[in-house]
């Protein structure tokens, strides 16, 4: 089969680029997004009232209520509108049957920019692999419906190999395929 008159080996010219590749700020922030779905606020009604935790809630503080994760868990969520992000930490519950993710404080929704709409459309992130790991082993089998816990993934580490002069050569030079 003629695949034409010249062709480069870019296999060869690829191989330290392809080994030496790390995994991309956004292929990162995906993997590290637990869940999807609607946020609201809660504020002056609950204002230092005593939370499902024990903490009393302050609402100019930057926490939330959420209906599964532990208490203490800090999560970053991101507003999809205009991907504008705040790190909260867990302090409260949400009702079992409520159709919303997440409650941020009044502060925290100030904070997106959410207080005029009162709803919005987010994505709730942890901070690293580690993070995940913890709370698949927090919920075991159990893991709650609509989360996404991926599974770990091990780390492989390629070693950059120096290639001899005359194989790098081949990168610059043009071969006939007959």
């Amino acid at each position: 089969m003629k695949v034409g008159k010249y062709m480069v080996v870019t296999l060869l010219c690829l191989m330290p680029a392809l080994f030496g590749a790390q995994v991309k700020p956004k292929e990162l922030e995906e993997f590290l997004t637990i869940q999807e779905g609607t946020a609201s606020y809660y504020g002056k009604k609950f204002h230092l009232r005593k939370t499902s935790s024990g903490e009393i809630f302050r609402m100019e503080e930057m926490t939330a209520a959420h209906k599964n994760l532990p208490f203490g868990t800090m999560v970053q969520v991101t507003l999809h509108q205009n991907g504008k992000s705040l790190w909260v930490k867990i302090n409260d519950r949400l009702p079992q049957n409520s159709k919303r993710i997440i409650d941020l404080s009044r502060g925290a929704a100030e904070e997106l920019g959410i207080i005029t709409q009162g709803l919005a459309k987010v994505s709730l992130s942890v901070k690293d692999n580690e993070t995940i790991k913890q709370l698949r082993s927090h919920y075991g089998e159990k893991i709650p419906t609509g989360m996404r816990l991926r599974w770990e993934e091990t780390e492989v580490a390629f070693a950059r190999i120096p290639l001899p002069a005359p194989v790098m050569g081949i990168c610059l030079k043009p071969f006939v395929l007959n």
